[in-house]
């Protein structure tokens, strides 16, 4: 039997049914996010600060490519929630579906008929095209491009811009670490809150995590000592990729990463793929431990590591990954670590990882370094030296200091009272003895000349 003009067809049955079900699983989500605030009373103190908490975490958002919902986006799904129940978090199917819209039909023949004719126009060409022929309609780079898609214009033309993609994985543990920074939840600090940066650490084969840790901030200094402890756990990488924020190419890093042996790998810029495995533990991550911990967790930046820390090893490290055919990464671990290279027991990991500022020494035997002044040998006043330090130390520890390549005692912060009471000590001018001292001049007058004078008067 052929189906009538109002009949539909298996094809479009079937294209319902999978409308259908996304716009249910759309539901779901939605009121996965709202649910511990739709049976709230209206008005409750705090609903505004938990709609912008939660409107900082990031989301697998059905059919999108999306990752935030914003705060005023989820009241609106309780008001509709709290009037017409579940059904009313459906999204409505639109009326539009399968036409171009706002494009009249001369429009969208045009410019089927310029992409036609010229194939390997972009999007933005054939938009520039039609407004040269005189089409004053506004249109939509994503309009245009839905539109010559549905007609099968782009068929053949490989995603990313035929960039060869392929997924890859190493398979001894060590031979490859990604690092990645994450936004975090703000925690107290001083008086005030501050954003956390997560900065992590995975290793390709395993996927087990050698550290990571939430800063306050994603510059060199709080990068080292997160990527220090995880060479303590997990030992020496062969390659360490990594993107390309300013803490990534710093000198030191590579300087670091030379010393030990370790290839630094930079990802090309506006391509985040390579780092995908990195990227979906963070999505894991969210999605775990970050989206039930509890505000006290979050208070400290101290109390947020311990937490995160406890769930690493306590959960992720011990649950089967769908990647590993079902081991669990440390499991994966146990069977790929045997060639692991672990740091030399005679390397000394905290003087490798110290920082190093260049500095000229002031005649009064000072140099400075972030806002302090300390003191060095007096012998070193107009030399150029090197000091070493640990960002993360006292202020009061003393620094390393290096002048032509080779150790030159140390620099202690400057105590200008202490100073007061020092006897200053200057070089004498002492008279060689085996010298003779200068003779005075001669007079130009002669004894005999001065006799004579006298016995005129």
């Amino acid at each position: 039997m052929v189906p009538g003009p109002e009949s539909p067809t298996n094809e479009d049955r079937d294209m319902k049914e999978s409308d259908d079900d996304l716009r249910q699983e759309i539901a779901l989500f939605r009121y996965g996010v709202i649910a511990d605030l739709v049976h709230l009373p209206v008005g409750t103190p705090g609903t505004g600060a938990m709609l912008r908490a939660k409107a900082e975490r990031s989301y697998a958002i059905p059919g999108t490519d999306r990752t935030r919902v914003a705060a005023e986006t989820m009241r609106g799904w309780i008001t509709d929630y709290r009037r017409g129940g579940f059904d009313a978090l459906y999204p409505k199917p639109r009326t539009d579906r399968g036409k171009p819209r706002r494009l009249p039909a001369e429009v969208t023949e045009r410019l089927i008929a310029l992409k036609t004719g010229n194939p390997g126009w972009s999007v933005r060409l054939i938009i520039e095209a039609a407004h040269r022929e005189g089409i004053e309609d506004p249109l939509a780079p994503s309009t245009v491009h839905r539109l010559l898609a549905r007609e099968g214009l782009f068929d053949g033309i490989p995603p990313n811009g035929g960039a060869d993609r392929r997924r890859f994985a190493y398979r001894e543990a060590g031979e490859l670490w990604m690092s990645d920074v994450m936004h975090g939840p703000k925690v107290r600090h001083g008086r005030s809150r501050r954003k956390t940066y997560l900065i992590a650490f995975i290793d390709d084969a395993t996927r087990v995590i050698p550290f990571a840790a939430f800063a306050m901030s994603e510059n060199t200094a709080a990068f080292l000592p997160v990527f220090r402890n995880a060479l303590i756990r997990r030992g020496l990488p062969q390659r360490l990729y990594v993107d390309n924020g300013s803490a990534y190419r710093s000198r030191h890093l590579a300087l670091v990463c030379a010393k030990l042996g370790v290839a630094l790998i930079h990802a090309r810029p506006f391509q985040p793929a390579g780092k995908g495995k990195i990227e979906r533990w963070f999505r894991t991550l969210r999605a775990g431990w970050l989206g039930r911990v509890e505000a006290a967790e979050r208070e400290t930046l101290e109390s947020l590591n311990r937490g995160l820390w406890a769930w690493i090893e306590g959960e992720y490290h011990q649950t089967p990954h769908r990647g590993l055919d079902g081991n669990t990464p440390l499991e994966q671990w146990a069977l790929a670590s045997a060639g692991v290279r672990y740091p030399d027991a005679t390397l000394d990991l905290d003087d490798l990882f110290l920082f190093e500022a260049s500095r000229r020494v002031h005649k009064d035997r000072t140099v400075s370094l972030d806002g302090r002044v300390y003191e060095v040998d007096a012998l070193l006043v107009g030399h150029k030296v090197t000091l070493r330090y640990d960002p993360d130390a006292p202020p009061s520890r003393p620094l390393d200091v290096v002048h032509d390549g080779k150790p030159a005692g140390k620099a202690t912060p400057l105590d200008a009272y202490a100073n007061t009471a020092v006897r200053r000590t200057y070089p004498a001018k002492e008279i060689q003895a085996d010298e003779p001292p200068p003779e005075p001049p001669r007079s130009p007058l002669k004894m005999r000349n001065l006799k004579d004078r006298k016995e005129d008067k």
